[in-house]
């Protein structure tokens, strides 16, 4: 269906794809991931024709129908319904033919062809892809210009399902979409009749949707068969093996380098060492398995408060004196992880910001600790970062007074240490801005950290990265989000925001995602879902973090304690080969004693290595 043959774009002199190469099966439903700045939607340009390679080609079947959304999005006085069912040009077209032809024959084959292309059920069709995607019957009828842009792009994307193409190429789709409209688009997409490539940086959408992964890294493709999780057990294999070849290969070097050096001089073995050095030469070394050193959050540990930080009390709050949100009860103590649920639009970026004092309840109590900090987190404050500054510079301006060590100490958290610091926002991808965002908003080590909608273009890993530190911030967490693996990693409570009001959810995130498809599949769902002791999963999930807070503690231990015996150890060696170049208390030493040192340290070295292993098999399990 779709082959990429040995694509090369370079943009700005920099090779974003190189020679990359794979052949996609005919209706695979293909996940496009890698991370951020690695040339997916650059891939995906050359995939639609948008963009010419510099070298190699994409081919697919000539007739094939292609399906992308516009980066614009849709405007005008249209409304949602009427510019979906435009999206099926052919059955526009002949509608509006079949109203002013006159020739009898001519108006026979177009209404044979609307049949044909199941023209007379395409409202029925269009109004349940705008119902998934959170349309009611109103508002699919207002315009386009009363709706924000995150609304709009939704119609681009119900417009781009309406047309059905043969090839649907979808970049990041669940950006302007709740949970239930994410949930809503997998099922969708599990039973499309096309080829389907997606990016996409939601693990559980790639485990519940796609059949392949196609990885790009490094300008390369490699296409791995199943889901998410799949990809990763299969790449983590590669690269182990990877990693042993390359230890062979340099074992194999300095073996060959060590025989060139000895016998380069002697006439008798001149001709064997120069033969080796020819073969050394032409050994091609094997990369090592790099991580990502800037792969990295780390929230400051506020100082402790008593419980509780925050209560509500029949509170209401809205805008412009008519309330969005009704009778909320609500209690927030100082190691609560909450999940607000619901859908777009019914409150839960209002109550994010009642609970952050950026709005006052209008009827209520609501009553705060005097000492609590708080950080909240929007996407706003990534667009209206300063793109001709520096992190520095914005990270120096809000830390007043604050010496250049305790700057440049925050941004090392958040993975912006050296030249990184200094680079321009405007230069940034967008999930360097997220990060660059969150270590401002943290700069005073928050009590309560609010964050909406934290993981918009952030790539898996990084998004793995952030559950790991929110998992080992010791302050209060409330999380808007559709990313369901960070919800159930990370919140020990679920606040359902729905009907006017804000109550808990006393089921798993699971049980509320069943209840959203029983909806969805139009057999009711009343709501309801199975009672489970809150306050024991609680005490569990912050037993859990414990447990890998001490886990994490003993392998750092352990890991100093080696490196300090592996230090000695050197040092030992160092006065064994050569007496007179030993510093220290080696130098006082005699070959006895040394000896004995030695025996003691490797002693201790392999103590250390053994609970150093077992703290990180028990942090491995955690």
């Amino acid at each position: 269906m779709l082959n990429l043959n040995g694509i090369t774009v370079r943009l700005g002199g920099r090779t974003i794809l190189d020679r990359a190469s794979a052949a996609l099966p005919p209706r695979s439903r293909v996940g496009l991931i890698g991370r951020n700045g690695a040339g997916k939607s650059t891939l995906m340009k050359v995939m639609i024709g948008q963009l010419d390679p510099d070298e190699g080609s994409c081919d697919m079947p000539r007739d094939t129908r292609l399906g992308y959304i516009a980066q614009e999005a849709p405007s005008g006085t249209a409304t949602p319904f009427d510019t979906v069912l435009a999206a099926d040009k052919e059955r526009a077209e002949l509608m509006a033919e079949a109203e002013h032809t006159e020739d009898p024959d001519r108006l026979g084959h177009i209404y044979e062809r609307l049949n044909a292309i199941d023209a007379y059920t395409a409202p029925a069709r269009a109004a349940r892809i705008l119902v998934g995607l959170g349309f009611d019957e109103e508002m699919q009828g207002r315009p386009l210009d009363s709706y924000s842009g995150g609304w709009k792009m939704r119609v681009a994307l119900a417009a781009l399902l309406f047309s059905n193409p043969d090839l649907l190429l979808l970049d990041e789709p669940s950006n302007h979409l709740d949970l239930e409209a994410t949930l809503w688009l997998e099922n969708f997409l599990k039973s499309y009749r096309g080829t389907v490539v997606v990016i996409s940086h939601e693990r559980d959408l790639l485990n519940n949707v796609v059949d392949y992964i196609l990885h790009l890294e490094g300008g390369k493709v490699t296409l791995y068969p199943g889901g998410y999780d799949a990809f990763e057990r299969q790449r983590a294999e590669r690269l182990a093996q990877q990693e042993a070849a390359r230890a062979k290969q340099q074992a194999e070097r300095e073996k060959l380098q060590d025989y060139v050096a000895r016998n380069s001089a002697r006439a008798s073995t001149a001709k064997q060492a120069q033969s080796r050095a020819k073969a050394l030469a032409k050994m091609q070394p094997i990369a090592a398995a790099i991580e990502d050193p800037t792969l990295h959050f780390g929230f400051p540990s506020p100082p402790e408060l008593r419980p509780p930080l925050i209560t509500m009390d029949m509170a209401a709050v809205g805008y412009n004196e008519t309330p969005v949100l009704r009778r909320v009860n609500l209690r927030i103590d100082p190691d609560d992880r909450l999940a607000l649920l619901g859908r777009n639009g019914n409150g839960k970026t209002t109550l994010a910001r009642l609970i952050a004092a950026q709005l006052k309840p209008m009827e209520g109590a609501m009553n705060a600790s005097a000492k609590m900090n708080v950080g909240y987190f929007t996407q706003y404050q990534v667009e209206e970062l300063d793109v001709g500054d520096t992190p520095l510079e914005h990270m120096s301006r809000v830390m007043k007074g604050a010496t250049p060590a305790a700057v440049r100490a925050q941004l090392g958290r958040f993975g912006f240490s050296g030249e990184r610091a200094t680079q321009k926002v405007g230069s940034m991808s967008g999930g360097e801005r997220a990060r660059l965002a969150l270590a401002l908003i943290t700069r005073d080590a928050p009590h309560l950290l609010i964050l909406d909608e934290p993981t918009n273009h952030l790539d898996v890993d990084s998004r793995e990265a952030l559950v790991q530190a929110l998992n080992e911030y010791s302050g209060a967490v409330v999380i808007v989000s559709h990313d369901r693996h960070m919800i159930e990693l990370v919140a020990d409570r679920l606040v359902l925001v729905d009907g006017g009001t804000a109550q808990p959810f006393d089921g798993s995130l699971e049980d509320y995602t069943d209840i959203i498809l029983r909806k969805a599949d139009g057999n009711g769902g009343n709501g309801d879902a199975p009672k489970a002791d809150r306050k024991a999963e609680k005490r569990n999930a912050a037993q859990w973090r414990e447990k890998q807070k001490v886990a994490k503690n003993a392998v750092s231990k352990a890991e100093k304690e080696m490196a300090t015996l592996s230090a000695e150890r050197s040092r030992i060696d160092q006065a064994l080969f050569d007496p007179k170049a030993a510093t220290g208390a080696e130098a006082k030493m005699t070959m006895t004693q040394l000896m004995v040192k030695r025996s003691e340290v490797e002693k201790k070295l392999e103590a250390v290595e053994e609970v150093w292993m077992e703290a990180s098999a028990a942090l491995g399990e955690l």
